[in-house]
């Protein structure tokens, strides 16, 4: 049974280190933390993954909605003045952009 799970598990790491970097906990590690041209942070995790920036008190649960109802919010305006920055609506302060690979770029706007 070992040797079975030793292969498995040897080939899901494998397969991890060809999609994306892979920490020493054998998870596919986020992007490095940028800024962007307003100041605010950004970074790409891997899909499913919130960014590091969004770990504190309430704001995973906060980021987890804007990318489950990000077709709802951005009918939403944000009233912070972010228009000027190029934001459309509400999704803008969490959601950069998308990823073709599922993967989501996030922005600290919503929490700073």
């Amino acid at each position: 049974m070992r040797r079975r799970t030793f292969i498995i598990e040897s080939t899901l790491t494998v397969g991890a280190v060809a999609v994306g970097r892979v920490g020493v906990s054998g998870r596919a590690e986020a992007g490095p933390i940028t800024t962007d041209a307003i100041g605010d942070r950004v970074q790409t995790p891997p899909a499913g993954q919130l960014p590091e920036f969004a770990n504190v008190a309430d704001l995973p649960r906060l980021y987890r909605y804007a990318v489950e109802h990000g077709d709802d919010l951005q009918y939403i305006p944000c009233f912070c003045g972010c228009y000027r920055f190029g934001h459309k609506s509400n999704r803008d302060c969490y959601i950069k952009a998308f990823k073709p690979d599922g993967a989501v770029t996030f922005t600290s706007h919503a929490a700073t």
